[in-house]
């Protein structure tokens, strides 16, 4: 496993986790979870919210984003880290440095 990666656990702490949601090996802090949103193993959220559907990816990371309903975040996909690259990705980026995915955002690759 990469060392740099959060540790596999079940983990949500200081968040909202609505009904139907599965955190399955990944981690969570600070944030919202819409309704059956999926968060893979080795992925982590944190201060973001997601709205209902979203599927995270293994080893993808998110970082204080905001996620419009029915996404699919690829495996091993990054989120808020680097605003340049969020905007190449279609991405809108906020004043304040919140990163938004807005809905039918599909990947590209």
């Amino acid at each position: 496993d990469d060392k740099s990666a959060p540790p596999r656990g079940r983990t949500a702490l200081d968040s909202l986790v609505s009904p139907g949601t599965i955190v399955s090996g990944g981690f969570v802090r600070g944030s919202i979870l819409g309704r059956q949103v999926r968060i893979n193993s080795w992925s982590s959220v944190e201060d973001s919210i997601l709205f209902s559907g979203v599927d995270v990816g293994r080893h993808a990371k998110i970082h204080r984003a905001i996620i419009d309903r029915d996404i699919a975040i690829p495996e091993g996909f990054e989120i808020g880290f680097d605003h340049e690259a969020d905007r190449h990705h279609g991405f809108v980026v906020t004043e304040g440095g919140v990163t938004v995915v807005g809905a039918g955002w599909i990947d590209p690759s």
